[in-house]
């Protein structure tokens, strides 16, 4: 039904706004969402490209080389995957466009034919006679007031008319430069996916002739397990070893404060006990004192007020600790198979991150260095409490830090160190007391 009334008509068209507004803004905040993605996933594979080129510089092929192009085919994979979703948004935006350039196409056409109408039955009499005649013939003044607003009402209502259809045809121009638009947009995004899947299968035929090298190589695989194994029981006895030191020194700790206010204790009921005597001897009453009953200090497992306070802010720091160095995580927490011989089962203390060579090391938290050491297999060693935890930083060189020294969160401790194969890997663990923690789990999801 056509709509005739000026104010119904701007009504329509502000309501036909706001709708295509509110769909657009919805549309946009997915459209930033996913452009944010696409962005850090581009960046992931940038970096893992720089520790796949690092790894494949060596002339033997090496676990660390296919670590890193199994992360590199799986970071493509996600860009693919975000390409695909890419496309399917864009296809939805461009529904909307469409549909709103037919509401308005419809809208135009309305106005349009409207307007004709009015036009052609003005030309089939003279209008301006017309009009003088109407006015004129009016009965009283009053009459011809009205007459002469009806008909201004009138003029308005045809101008306004004309400025709806120019503001109409406006926006349909362009709605349809952003229909273009997004259809070139989708074009890239298409030949992008096509570019990308070709980079997929080109690193997939890689990482199967990697594998099938590496498989050549049992033996040696099987002896690099083996050193690894021993390096692994070494560090974790280490670990043990620490954590028992610590709570025989928290326990000797809580026993000397315990002497020491049983100790104050007795030097107080002595104090009272002189003076009595004292008062006694000059024929004074005595007077019964307790001695001051000191207030007993709430620890939690042997530990300070500090510690426990600092292990209480770590915990609630799950899920959200910095990483220790940048890269990707190359070695899962826990028992895993081989990457290469098949029925072959590895241990994790914690995760291993494979980075860039010399890439700095950091704390994941403010705390206390307990240790540091070298070991065989694991390079330089660094344990840092906090409160009931501990976070081990194995596979450096360069360390910085020693033993008591206070560090805060991202604080450089050293730089990883990078092995004979040409792979630069840190050994992260989390311990609390002496139970062993999954690090994926407190470290910031990225």
């Amino acid at each position: 039904m056509p709509l005739h009334n000026p104010y119904l008509r701007r009504l329509f068209l502000l309501l036909t706004f706001i709708f295509c507004a509110g769909i657009s803004a919805y549309a946009q905040k997915t459209r930033e969402q996913l452009e944010r993605e696409k962005t850090e996933n581009q960046n992931k594979i940038r970096e893992i490209q720089s520790i796949l080129k690092q790894t494949s510089s060596q002339k033997n092929v090496n676990l660390g080389q296919l670590k890193a192009l199994n992360q590199q085919i799986n970071t493509y994979k996600r860009q693919i995957d975000l390409l695909s979703d890419d496309l399917e948004l864009l296809d939805k935006e461009l529904k909307v466009l469409e549909k709103k350039r037919q509401e308005l196409d419809s809208r135009l056409n309305k106005l349009k034919e409207e307007y004709g109408h009015m036009i052609y039955e003005a030309s089939k009499r003279n209008v301006y006679f017309n009009q003088l005649v109407f006015l004129f013939s009016s009965g009283t003044f009053n009459q011809f007031v009205l007459r002469y607003k009806y008909l201004k009402q009138y003029t308005e209502a045809r101008q306004g008319q004309v400025k709806e259809i120019e503001i109409l045809q406006a926006q349909v121009r362009a709605e349809r430069q952003r229909i273009t638009s997004k259809k070139n947009q989708q074009k890239t995004v298409l030949d992008t996916r096509v570019t990308e899947n070709t980079k997929l299968e080109g690193l997939k035929v890689k990482q199967n002739e990697v594998i099938q090298e590496l498989s050549q190589k049992e033996v040696e695989l099987r002896k690099q397990i083996a050193e690894n194994k021993r390096a692994t029981d070494l560090l974790e006895a280490n670990i043990r070893r620490i954590a028992e030191r610590e709570r025989r020194e928290r326990l000797e700790r809580e026993r000397k404060e315990r002497e020491e206010r049983e100790a104050r204790r007795k030097a107080e009921r002595e104090r009272i006990a002189r003076e009595n005597a004292e008062r006694e001897k000059k024929g004074e009453a005595a007077v019964v004192e307790e001695p001051k009953e000191e207030e007993e200090p709430v620890v939690s497992s042997g530990m300070s007020e500090e510690e426990t306070t600092l292990a209480s802010s770590f915990t609630a720091s799950q899920s959200r600790l910095p990483w220790p160095v940048k890269g990707f995580v190359s070695g899962h927490f826990g028992q895993r198979p081989h990457a290469v011989l098949k029925g072959v089962m590895v241990d994790n203390l914690g995760v291993d991150i494979q980075t860039t060579a010399g890439e700095p090391v950091r704390s994941v938290y403010d705390g206390v260095v307990l240790d540091v050491t070298e070991m065989p297999g694991m390079g330089n060693v660094v344990a840092i409490q906090h409160g009931n935890y501990m976070t081990i930083y194995a596979k450096m060189n360069g360390v910085t830090v020693r033993a008591g020294q206070k560090v805060k969160a991202r604080e450089n401790i050293g730089r990883v160190a990078t092995d004979s194969d040409g792979t630069s890997e840190l050994q992260f663990q989390i311990w609390k007391n002496t139970s062993r923690l999954n690090p994926e789990n407190w470290l910031i999801h990225r």
